[in-house]
């Protein structure tokens, strides 16, 4: 008889609760990875709504000048060339920053608006139906900007309405997934576990702009519309296998569950027309100990009534915003992750531009290489969360890499003109001291505190929690990208300046916090301790 595979032992080894954590697992990284795929063409679209136009003028007033000397015939065509090929309007003016700026503006202020408020309605929503409408509307509105270049829009209007509306609807996205893996993770290794699991936003990320800039500079539209169809198409996933809480499992086995299926039953009219069960227990069933005390070994039949039974405490009522802001840390980390998340973002949205101008690299393979600085984020954010398990100390490992930070970000900034190796190291290194705090504070510190024990096991608490802390980072999200659009005009060098002023702003809202750790005498981590199960 032939061995069984080690790859089938290996799979059989793994109980039904595992591989439902691991399917949750996997889909809750899936669906907010294609939720940063699609907010990252609009990053790598900016270089091409404007173009450097720099060249095309200067050949167009040469071929202006010998055109002019020569025949005279050709003063006109080089004006209809410059129009035709180099910006899209109304992204052709001078101010064509601040009307970048303004976009991300409209996208970052709507979700960080719209993330206070999606908390509170998703504790009171079936989360896999909330999460699944965010996604389909939000694969339209998507769908729509690339549709601006379809239809030959210009209208600022427009594109601003869309990013708004897309701002709004993204905000599905976050706590809904988050309070998922808390669920079914609720212990463990939560900083390692969700430090790989966070890693969705920087391969979002990665996959966006390998995608975005396939088609940037042949159809913009196309970078648009293609991660919208791949976010709708994820929410049907998300409709038809989200599992929110392993309960709902439990539930489901039990209404299947048929005793009939189990042992033959036979079934007759009993007493005032009732339909009475009869279980038949048959010498050749293998019987328990305890059955055999309660029946003959004899073929009887046994009337059963079909009962669950469900040990369950009261269901725990929502959260107060004000009760959640009284939890231990919220305030700080919500305030650290403004700052946090300011420096983040502005990478998110100006890396690619930023490099187009100081590399002089075109719009596809500055897109591909500001995919590094993700790549440096994933690694970040796993040895944040694996250092901050095995310390305990999740403010201390933020500050630190804080501390680390802003030197760095100042010397990206005087080093990325040395060439395409430095750049590449410390857009890797960047990478993963800005990203790090950021998903540390967005996933483990969010989870301890929304299962904080002051909550008494109110697990629906951490859908509210997270939304506050990720709200509060929004507003930097948001004034990052405006602020970087404003401050661009007068150089670049401003503009890192202000990233470096955040990440010590960053830094100091911590210390209160990183004192109080350093000089508890408890040294076990956070995760590990004593919490109810959800």
């Amino acid at each position: 008889m032939a061995t069984v595979p080690p790859g089938i032992r290996l799979l059989v080894s793994f109980d039904r609760d595992q591989w439902y954590r691991a399917l949750t697992f996997i889909l809750t990284f899936l669906l907010y990875t294609s939720f940063h795929l699609s907010r990252k063409p609009i990053s790598i679209v900016k270089s091409e709504l404007h173009k450097n136009c720099t060249s095309v003028s200067e050949l167009a007033t040469i071929a202006s000048s010998s055109g002019s000397g020569g025949s005279g015939q050709q003063p006109s065509l080089p004006t209809l060339h410059t129009e035709m090929d180099c910006s899209w309007k109304p992204f052709d003016k001078r101010n064509y920053k601040q009307l970048l700026g303004a976009m991300d503006y409209s996208f970052l202020c709507a979700y960080a608006v719209g993330m206070y408020l999606s908390g509170i309605i998703g504790e009171r929503l079936p989360i896999r139906l909330y999460l699944t409408v965010g996604m389909l509307t939000s694969g339209l509105f998507t769908c729509l900007f690339g549709l601006g270049y379809v239809y030959n829009i210009h209208s600022l209007g427009f594109y601003i309405f869309v990013q708004v509306a897309n701002g709004l609807v993204q905000t599905t996205g976050w706590p809904s997934v988050v309070t998922c893996i808390g669920n079914w993770f609720g212990k463990g290794r939560r900083g390692l576990i969700m430090g790989l699991w966070n890693s969705h936003t920087s391969v979002g990320n990665i996959l966006g702009s390998l995608i975005a800039g396939y088609w940037v500079s042949s159809n913009w539209g196309m970078s648009f519309i293609v991660p919208g169809l791949i976010i709708a198409v994820m929410g049907v996933v998300c409709f038809l296998f989200l599992i929110e809480h392993p309960n709902d499992l439990k539930t489901m086995y039990a209404q299947n569950c048929s005793p009939g299926k189990s042992v033959p039953a036979k079934s007759w009219n009993g007493v005032n027309g009732h339909t009475e069960v009869y279980l038949q227990y048959k010498d050749n069933k293998t019987q328990s100990y305890d059955t055999e005390l309660l029946l003959p070994r004899d073929s009887v039949y046994v009337p059963v009534q079909p009962v669950v039974v469900v040990k369950r405490e009261a269901e725990p009522s929502p959260i107060s915003f004000m009760g959640a802001l009284r939890i231990p840390g919220v305030i700080e980390f919500s305030l650290c992750l403004l700052f946090a998340k300011l420096v983040s973002y502005t990478f998110l949205f100006w890396l690619p531009l930023y490099i187009t101008k100081a590399a002089h690299l075109d719009a596809k393979k500055a897109g591909d290489l500001s995919t590094l600085f993700d790549v440096g984020g994933i690694v970040g954010g796993i040895l944040a969360g694996v250092i901050s398990d095995k310390l305990g100390k999740r403010a201390t490992t933020c500050a630190v890499m804080l501390l680390l930070a802003a030197p760095t970000l100042y010397g990206f900034s005087m080093i990325s003109g040395f060439g395409l190796g430095p750049t590449i190291g410390m857009l890797l290194v960047c990478g993963g001291l800005v990203n790090g705090p950021y998903s540390l504070i967005t996933t483990a510190v969010s989870a301890d505190l929304g299962t904080h024990k002051s909550l008494k096991g109110n697990a629906r608490a951490l859908s509210t929690v997270t939304a506050i802390i990720d709200g509060t980072g929004s507003v930097g999200a948001a004034l990052g990208p405006l602020l970087a659009g404003l401050l661009s005009a007068g150089g670049w060098d401003q503009v890192f300046y202000m990233l470096m002023t955040a990440d010590f702003l960053a830094l100091l809202l911590l210390l209160r916090l990183v004192t109080k750790e350093l000089t508890s005498n408890k040294s076990r981590p956070i995760s590990a301790v004593e919490l109810k199960e959800h």
